[in-house]
């Protein structure tokens, strides 16, 4: 329990499901044939490293979040949600209080080792990149170029999924040698067109998608498929639009609020994280309610 009294999740619990994977946020059960339950707790991660305490709301948030945009670009591509209850699937009051609102049910596919990158604007290890060399991800980019600027173009930076430690960018030539140059191409012009079309939407929302990041699947058909989650504040940076300024890092809707604290403190950014002080995760909560409610016009219940 965590120390402001709420019902955040840290760790899920579902005794009548077999749990086959958790992640720094997810945990993974099985469920018969082809299909899976992610659960989304409310864990949090800086730096790589899950810090003690949980931030309330943030698993529904997320999940809320990331099932509006599911819906809204399923025209795009496909998508592994299934549409079945994940409430129906488990056993008992408890178990269905612990998936509620945070848990999907998805089809099992053969996730691509590749994280598709797109950044619409020049910020986070992007920014240091391009002060070195003037190219993020050996792209070139115009001279001249400032902090939080937009690029003249969207632009895909793949990174391959590291199980631990930070994820590594790689050049698209170096993708197409994972993958393959035809899903290569597939999926970055997928992506670009999710994140533009996305983009458009939060602009009339007042908000600014400086960058995300999607994970694909491929079917039986080996078609690809949207899996994981898509355009939460934990794959993505939401920018205020009426605080943006170029030159500065501009305030996010996610957790670099936390980062930031971290950032204050005497800590070598490895295991174990120190705690969280009670105004910080009331904050970041705030923060990722707040997004939710900015974009998907939603309130949590």
């Amino acid at each position: 329990m965590p120390r402001d009294g709420s019902n955040a999740l840290f760790e899920s619990n579902l005794r009548s499901l077999r749990r086959i994977g958790n992640g720094k946020v997810r945990d993974i059960y099985a469920l018969n044939g082809d299909k899976m339950m992610i659960l989304v707790t409310d864990r949090l991660s800086a730096f790589d490293v899950v810090l003690p305490d949980p931030i309330p709301d943030k698993g529904r948030v997320l999940t809320e979040l990331a099932n509006f945009w599911f819906a809204r670009l399923r025209h795009v591509v496909p998508n592994h949600l299934t549409g079945i209850d994940p409430e129906s699937v488990v056993r008992g009051e408890d178990e269905k209080a612990q998936v509620r609102g945070r848990a999907i049910v998805v089809k099992k596919l053969k996730p691509l080792p590749v994280e598709a990158v797109v950044r619409g604007y020049l910020i986070g290890s992007g920014w240091k990149d391009y002060q070195a060399s003037g190219k993020v991800c050996g792209i070139d980019l115009p001279g001249g170029l400032a902090q939080a600027q937009r690029l003249p173009e969207p632009i895909f930076t793949p990174a391959t999924k590291a199980a631990s430690g930070h994820d590594e960018n790689i050049s698209f030539e170096r993708m197409c040698e994972i993958v393959g140059k035809d899903v290569a191409q597939k999926v970055r012009d997928i992506s670009i067109r999710l994140y533009k079309e996305a983009s458009e939407f939060a602009a009339t929302r007042g908000i600014i998608i400086a960058d995300t990041k999607f994970e694909f699947g491929l079917d039986e058909k080996n078609q690809i498929v949207l899996i994981d989650e898509i355009l939460t504040a934990d794959s993505s940076r939401f920018w205020p639009a009426d605080q943006y300024q170029v030159g500065i890092s501009p305030p996010s809707y996610d957790k670099q609020f936390v980062r930031d604290y971290l950032e204050t403190l005497d800590w070598d950014k490895t295991p174990p994280a120190p705690r969280l002080p009670a105004e910080v995760i009331a904050r970041t909560s705030a923060k990722y309610r707040e997004a939710l409610e900015r974009i998907a016009g939603k309130k949590l219940s």
